[in-house]
């Protein structure tokens, strides 16, 4: 595998970390103690059972709280403690041959990890103004769907699993806009002075 295959295997994880953080861990250990991929050193501990079992748990939690319109919201500002430096250790010991996670690649993981974090809470937050709860659901499904989708992709093709995760990106951020645009045009139309009566004939 190429250095430049390995450094797209760790922006895509950090990448997801900010969506789905504790599923995101739990594929890679699982996938290393399958066998189906060699991690790096640093990766390692992410096959222990303790760390399975936490994340497993954790990512069970997340895919019900998710789907809670409000509750999701709640969840992804408490969530940001646990996404951002996830995104920074996946990427940082993506990169690292020897185990050592060097300062830039964990700078540049909790960068990214934040950015989808952002776009991700920012979605969520805009479609619970909603009265209704088929929007928050699509997107949540959306979402695991995205995650569990680049996690299969992202060790045998990543750039295929890149190309989806910036198409995936583009479209959550036209949906931010668009919601954003419809909202402000209700409030302004909600605001905005009566008209003037008609003088009389």
């Amino acid at each position: 595998m190429t250095e430049a295959h390995i450094y797209v295997i760790g922006i895509l994880l950090a990448w997801m970390a900010g969506i789905r953080a504790y599923l995101t861990v739990f594929g890679v250990g699982l996938a290393g103690l399958l066998g189906w991929v060699d991690l790096p050193p640093a990766l390692q501990p992410t096959m222990s059972w303790w760390v399975l079992g936490t994340s497993g748990l954790l990512a069970l939690a997340e895919f019900f709280a998710d789907k809670i319109p409000g509750v999701d919201s709640v969840w992804d500002l408490l969530q940001t403690l646990a996404r951002v430096p996830a995104g920074a250790f996946l990427a940082a010991a993506t990169l690292s041959p020897d185990g050592q996670l060097g300062g830039t690649a964990l700078a540049a993981g909790a960068g990214i990890a934040l950015a989808s974090h952002g776009l991700k809470a920012g979605t969520r937050a805009l479609l619970n103004t909603s009265p209704e709860p088929a929007s928050n659901w699509v997107a949540s499904v959306a979402e695991d769907t995205v995650v569990v989708g680049g996690l299969a992709l992202v060790m045998a093709h990543p750039w295929i699993a890149l190309f989806v995760v910036v198409g995936a990106s583009l479209l959550g951020a036209l949906l931010v806009w668009w919601v954003w645009r419809t909202l402000s045009r209700g409030v302004r139309r909600l605001f905005a002075p009566p008209p003037a009566p008609s003088p009389p004939a």
